[in-house]
């Protein structure tokens, strides 16, 4: 009997975040004047997007016991990198390829220091939080740099038939990801890894490459996110994307990835995703003061980890 109490219970918390999200949509569809419009919700997912592709890579990341606190500072340091090298001559193109290819590196960076060192995620993505904030500032010397052609915008808020290119990226990533972790070897491997690290090593599971993996993965796809807002605002800023690690990490936690390891679903990510986009969509419907915004969205905080001790509770 306790144990089908507990199925019914985990099955009910699994269920319980789709629900808020429709009960939510429902609420504003009435309060909120034009929310159903397609230009809002075309809006909504624009919005969703940048966010939503970093996290999927997090939760790869969570769900192998590790974290990564830099990815916000880390897609600054990205859109900021590809307008320094644009500035200097080198190909839109190849300057692309090349912040992506940095942004896996220090993804990497942190997997190796923690494979082969012991260094713990959480402190060398705190330096990184902070270091390639640093890197952004020195690359534009604190002050937009603007040496994009006009076409670039599209990446950040063009549109294929109505719907925001940012938000066909999304999905793309949504489905490699969902590929990459139901489907595959690697993909039961980080569950492996962050279940029990030693038992996976134990099984013949390269523990420390699939976290240096996750996390180069990571770092690649904050990279893309930072390429986005770029190309959104045609310029490397680096003062966008404050706070974002947290945004990602509460949009991982509310749809279902435990903190501690080992569980988690990109499935749930996307609906959590949706689940704070939304929100804040609507409160900015309402016209909520921003002061407002930032209390709610701390709330958000606080009931993503309890979302994730109930889920913990409940398995």
């Amino acid at each position: 009997m306790k144990a089908r109490a507990r199925r019914v219970a985990a099955l009910v918390s699994r269920g319980m975040l789709e629900a808020l999200l429709v009960l939510a949509c429902v609420v504003l569809a009435i309060a909120a004047p034009g929310f159903w419009s397609v230009e809002n919700l075309m809006g909504v997912l624009r919005s969703v997007s940048e966010i939503g592709i970093i996290a999927f890579g997090m939760t790869m990341v969570i769900v192998a016991g590790e974290i990564d606190l830099s990815v916000g500072s880390g897609a600054a340091f990205a859109g900021c990198l590809v307008a320094w090298l644009v500035s200097r001559g080198v190909p839109v193109g190849a300057a692309i390829v090349l912040a992506l290819a940095v942004g896996a590196g220090f993804g990497a960076t942190i997997g190796v220091l923690r494979a082969r060192f012991g260094v713990p995620s959480f402190i060398t993505s705190l330096a990184l939080l902070t270091g390639l904030r640093g890197g952004s500032l020195q690359l534009t010397r604190g002050f937009p740099l603007a040496p994009f052609p006009a076409w670039y915008g599209f990446l950040g808020s063009g549109y294929v038939q109505g719907i925001p290119f940012p938000a066909i990226l999304l999905a793309l990533t949504f489905i490699a990801a969902l590929f990459l972790m139901d489907h595959t070897v690697f993909g039961r491997s980080v569950y492996a890894v962050g279940g029990n690290a030693e038992a996976a090593r134990l099984s013949g599971v390269p523990v420390g490459r699939v976290r240096i993996a996750v996390l180069a993965i990571t770092g690649m796809l904050a990279a893309w996110s930072g390429v986005m807002v770029s190309a959104r605002i045609l310029s490397g800023n680096p003062t966008v994307a404050v706070g974002w690690e947290l945004d990602v990490i509460a949009a991982v936690i509310v749809g279902g990835t435990s903190l501690s390891g080992g569980s988690g679903r990109v499935w749930g990510t996307l609906v959590g995703v949706l689940f704070i986009g939304v929100i804040v969509n609507g409160m900015r419907l309402l016209d909520v003061h921003e002061d407002g915004q930032l209390i709610a969205r701390g709330a958000l905080v606080l009931f993503a980890v309890l979302m994730s001790r109930l889920q913990t509770a409940t398995s």
